[in-house]
Formats: C-alpha cells, structure tokens, sequence
C-alpha cells in the first residue's frame, strides 16, 4: 500500500549519460526523443469491404544532443571525419559509424534504463547562438542518424 505523502518515481528525466566510444569528455544536458515508427499496409482479399492491415517499413528518427561549451574537441573531431567520407570517400563505413548507450541514472547513479544505438554518426552540428546579451555559454547541438535501437537489459 502506498504512503501517503511520497511522491512516486517512475523516470527521472533529467539524469542520463550518453557514451560514445572515442569521446571521453562529452557531457549532454539534453537528448531528444527516441522513436521508432511503423508504418502500415492495408491489404484487400477477394472483394473484402474491410482490408487486413499489416506492418511494414520501421523507421527510426535521428537524435539530437546538446551540451555547453567544451574545450574537448573530440565531438566537432568526429563530425569532420564524417564529412570528409563524405566528400572524399576516403574513410570506410566502420571507421565513422559507432555504438552509442543512452543510460538513464537514478540519484546514486546506478544505470536504471539504457538504449544502444547502432552504427550511429552526426549528420549536423551547430555550434551555438551567439549573443552578446546573454550570460550563458554557447551550446553545441549535433543529430545523429542510425540505423535502429535496442533497449538494454540493465
């Protein structure tokens, strides 16, 4: 039976890391949402009035990351790796895609939920508005597309 008077947690939102091997010091304050979509068919047999609907394509939206600013260069070190497979097709596919882990912690820290992310790399970065009015730090956003995820047995 529940107390009355405590407050029941399921997520926290606001704890998570993101690991990302190569990229010692990066530090997020924000993710985006993680989605998978499913589209549908609909198919029609012999004249049936009411169509038979199936599953489909999966589609997986890209995630964006934000942090402030950071003298780790590593993160803008990737992107431009990335883009110059893209230019020049000098890097092979494993070189630049990578396995990310966005894990969910609780107050002590303890991973409570954790996403892997497969062969993920940036498709954009932005380095921040600037604004002379303004006390706070330049945050830096990329998105990372991939190819599907996975929830994790913590």
């Amino acid at each position: 039976m529940a107390i009355l008077g405590t407050k029941k947690i399921i997520h926290q939102k606001a704890s998570f890391i993101v690991e990302i091997p190569g990229l010692g010091g990066a530090a997020f304050q924000k993710c985006s949402e993680l989605a998978k979509d499913i589209e549908q068919s609909s198919i029609r047999e012999g004249g049936v009035l009411i169509p038979h609907k199936q599953p489909a394509l999966v589609s997986y939206s890209d995630v964006s990351l934000e942090r402030g600013m950071s003298g780790d260069k590593a993160l803008y070190d990737w992107v431009e790796a990335v883009a110059d497979a893209a230019q020049n097709s000098g890097l092979t596919e494993p070189e630049y895609k990578r396995t990310i882990d966005i894990v969910q912690i609780d107050r002590a820290r303890r991973p409570r939920l954790r996403f892997r992310l497969y062969n993920a790399f940036p498709v954009k970065y932005v380095a921040g508005e600037w604004d002379n009015e303004s006390s706070e730090f330049v945050i830096e956003k990329i998105t990372l597309a991939y190819d599907y995820f996975k929830r994790q047995v913590v």
